[in-house]
């Protein structure tokens, strides 16, 4: 019904808004000609009264059923917007918080401002590219599962002052309403904090206390994406969440309540990771799920909006068929994000060592066309020189290379300091016009891939793609272990975040954002 409201207010060269009230939008029912039935409907425009309305139609103040616009919809026509509500009204008028915007320029004093710095959920590292913003209307839950976010998509909440944060995750909203409990808003994906600002004077700036301007560390806090975890020998990447912050509790497996579930690719044999939880730990007990079960199955991996795979010492295709190659690509395509450590390449090249012909439709090369990338395979270990951010062929790389130099994880600009013997490389080169290199380690005047990101589906023009795929040849862990004799969290490290944790961690919130078309 909504489709065919729409086209005839396009036939009559009408718009969808309610009332006679001038401040609207041209209403539907008195200008289409004729006028749809559902316009001779009566309706109680009371505060909470009974949707009494057809389908598409909202109540209006003067009792009368008015079809109903949407914030993206565009059926206000020029010189009229959306409001939450489904009401068109014109562009100069205010609707809900906007009312309570000061114009303090006309008193010849400082814009209203609120200011702060955000912070990941450990409350110590700031974040670059956060979403800050007032919430003009309630915020409903994220949906769940994996979903296709682009950047192009209206925010929820109908947000007022939008702002991102800078490289030292500062922030400043200008022209914010003044008052009484103001909703702050900080998202980036499915991360998402609310908090309510006591009191905003007019004219001042209010700077928020940086206790309340992290994101959640638990599903009591605020929004949290699903994550699933898959753990190996080589790469302890389970063991980054708790440094980022991440409460035990959060911390389960498949079928438990936790945001992040872990799972072990128990067929991997010497490449398994940590299978198990500690007796007595806060979140999750028992054996860890099969990696295989994730994996097989693109519904299973649809269910998570960020899937993590921690290398297992070698790409192990015993455990990774054909049906799961074009499974967690079409788990990508769909809208969802991966994560790939290392050995974990055969995702994307496909396999090289034994156990049969697998490999991922379009990211791996065949059939005459190349794939992303190129491959040697090596099984070289280093850990000078220091790995570098590339500042040309990235869109965030100059932003990226400041954010690490402000939380102290690059002593010189650009550069990754390598743990001891952490350093790995199996990837040549990428196709820049499908690739964003993020990281290269340089070696006699070659540069090396390290890390890099495509968005997918890969194959479809840039402003059509839902998902991210991020590929690290560098272990992230060097002073964590994951081990299948240990009980998880025994062999994480409590020390501080090391120069290589701390650029996956930049990696590690920017992966859960939304999808632009990259700058290629």
């Amino acid at each position: 019904m909504r489709a065919a409201l729409i086209s005839s207010l396009f036939l009559f060269w009408c718009v969808a808004c309610g009332g006679s009230d001038s401040s609207r939008g041209r209403s539907v029912c008195e200008n289409a000609v004729p006028a749809p039935a559902a316009c001779q409907t009566a309706c109680d425009p009371a505060p909470n009264a009974a949707a009494t309305c057809p389908g598409g139609y909202h109540c209006t103040e003067d009792g009368k059923c008015d079809a109903r616009c949407s914030v993206s919809g565009g059926e206000c026509g020029d010189g009229y917007r959306c409001t939450p509500d489904g009401r068109c009204v014109g562009q100069d008028a205010c609707v809900g918080l906007e009312c309570d915007i000061v114009n303090c320029t006309k008193q010849g004093k400082p814009s209203t401002t609120i200011s702060g710095t955000v912070y990941a959920p450990n409350g110590t590292m700031p974040l670059y590219g956060i979403n800050v913003y007032i919430a003009n209307s309630p915020l409903g839950p994220p949906q769940d599962g994996a979903i296709c976010d682009r950047c192009t998509d209206t925010l929820p909440g109908y947000p007022l002052s939008l702002t991102k944060t800078d490289e030292a995750g500062k922030f400043t909203l200008t022209d914010v309403p003044t008052g009484k409990d103001i909703p702050l808003v900080i998202q980036t994906g499915k991360w998402r904090r609310t908090i309510t600002i006591p009191m905003v004077s007019e004219c001042t700036d209010t700077a928020v206390p940086a206790t309340e301007t992290r994101l959640p560390k638990n599903s009591t806090e605020g929004y949290m994406p699903q994550i699933a975890i898959s753990t190996g020998s080589a790469d302890a990447l389970e063991c980054l969440v708790r440094k980022l912050g991440i409460d035990d509790s959060e911390l389960t497996t498949d079928g438990g309540p936790g945001k992040l579930h872990l799972y072990a690719d128990n067929g991997a044999g010497n490449g398994q990771g940590a299978n198990k939880f500690r007796a007595g730990f806060p979140g999750g007990s028992g054996n860890f799920a099969n990696s295989k079960t994730l994996w097989d199955d693109v519904n299973k991996l649809k269910k998570y909006d960020i899937v993590i795979l921690s290398c297992e010492g070698g790409q192990h295709p015993e455990t990774k068929s054909q049906a799961a190659m074009n499974a967690l690509k079409g788990y990508a395509d769909f809208g969802g994000r991966v994560f790939l450590s290392h050995w974990h390449n055969i995702w994307v090249e496909g396999s090289t060592q034994g156990g049969g012909d697998q490999k991922p439709p379009v990211w791996a090369a065949g059939n005459g066309a190349p794939g992303v990338a190129t491959w040697n395979n090596s099984n070289t270990t280093f850990s000078t020189p220091p790995d570098t951010i590339d500042e040309v062929n990235n869109p965030k790389g100059v932003s990226f290379a400041t954010w690490m130099q402000n939380v102290q994880g690059s002593p010189q600009r650009g550069q990754v300091p390598i743990e001891d013997q952490t350093g790995k490389q199996t990837c040549t080169a990428i196709d820049n016009t499908k690739v964003e290199r993020w990281v290269y380690w340089q070696q006699n005047n070659i540069q090396y891939p390290q890390m890099f990101q495509f968005t997918t589906p890969v194959e479809a023009p840039a402003g059509d793609r839902c998902g991210k795929v991020v590929f690290s040849d560098m272990h992230v862990s060097g002073d964590s272990t994951s081990d299948d004799a240990e009980a998880f969290p025994m062999g994480c490290s409590n020390n501080p975040l090391t120069p290589q944790e701390k650029a996956l961690a930049f990696m590690f919130f920017d992966i859960a954002s939304c999808v632009q078309p990259p700058i290629l």
